[in-house]
């Protein structure tokens, strides 16, 4: 198949809306799930924490037609609560993906809280909703899946299919901190990796599970995978970055990538499948990261986050097979 990207520009700017009660700041990782008539887009957002100034994340959305162009409304009350003190997700969720199930809708959370010796560390959360897709409960204070043995830390990002009443996640997991420089702080390294589960409560990984080869050499960090299924085959997208030095120097930002499956777990690479970078003085001209790949009536999509990692909103890419 021969493909073409159709970029469609920035869709949706967060300052110029109301979330969860107060102006907007971020829109990070944006997610569907497509109703009849339209589209709900979750995302995470951020406030300062009146303690100590530092940002703590929230959980957003907005409603947009199927033409997304159009804002239709967005989420005036909290869709899932802060997360208690002391707890996984104690400063915030982001991503959140959300996956419709039977009579209900579940949710993955990607729960983060700041530690000492680094600056943080994650565990992926189950949330369910019952008032299609308003306002999410926990399924318990914990995680469902959090570090092990063979992936020590940052385990998040998921993203789950359900095929064949089988819950299939791709999802991240850290391989480590290493300071690069005396006088700067530790720095991460996260993969790519692969579970199952037939609940999605309770779930089966692999010792060595990094799925995705590297591009950049082991200190490659790979982040939010999406997997959509067309012609014949699994399709993967995610973002990557040099794992140091990847706010201040140019080049070294994330950008996105993509690989090949025809079972799901085995992948190829192949990273000249992405949209290209924006022109010069476009919202996404030095940085494309947090992509979500999703089909609706006959389209297929890819919203992403641009420049300044979704300070400004995210955009939209549509997909031309032929």
């Amino acid at each position: 198949m021969n493909w073409q990207w159709i970029r469609h520009g920035k869709i949706f700017t967060p300052g110029e809306f109301i979330l969860n009660g107060q102006p907007g700041l971020f829109a990070q990782s944006p997610q569907t799930l497509v109703f009849e008539t339209f589209i709900r887009i979750y995302f995470s957002t951020r406030t300062p924490d009146p303690h100590n100034g530092k940002y703590i994340s929230h959980v957003a959305y907005v409603d947009m037609d199927k033409t997304l162009q159009k804002v239709l409304a967005t989420n005036q009350q909290p869709v899932i609560c802060q997360g208690e003190t002391g707890c996984f997700d104690e400063h915030g969720i982001f991503p959140f993906n959300v996956v419709p199930y039977k009579n209900k809708v579940m949710a993955f959370t990607t729960g983060w809280n700041r530690r000492v010796s680094v600056s943080v560390d994650t565990a992926i959360g189950l949330a369910t909703s019952q008032d299609a897709g308003k306002t999410f409960q926990r399924f318990g204070q914990g995680p469902v899946m959090a570090a092990s043995q063979y992936e020590p830390c940052l385990v998040a990002d998921a993203f789950v299919k359900v095929i064949n009443d089988t819950f299939h996640m791709w999802y991240i997991f850290g391989t480590g901190w290493k300071q690069y420089a005396p006088d700067s702080p530790p720095d991460r390294t996260y993969k790519i990796g692969y579970a199952q589960s037939a609940d999605g409560i309770e779930w089966h990984r692999q010792q060595a599970n990094q799925i995705i080869p590297d591009r950049l050499g082991p200190q490659e960090s790979q982040a939010l995978p999406t997997v959509a299924h067309f012609g014949g085959l699994f399709h993967l997208f995610f973002c990557y970055r040099e794992s140091y030095n990847f706010r201040q120097a140019a080049g070294r930002g994330y950008r996105l990538g993509y690989a090949f499956s025809e079972d799901g777990i085995t992948w190829t690479r192949d990273d000249t499948k992405v949209p290209a970078l924006g022109e010069t003085g476009e919202w996404d001209d030095e940085m494309q990261c947090y992509p979500h790949i999703f089909e609706c009536e006959g389209h297929i999509y890819l919203l992403y986050n641009g420049n300044d990692f979704g300070r400004d909103g995210f955009g939209l890419a549509e997909l031309k097979l032929s």
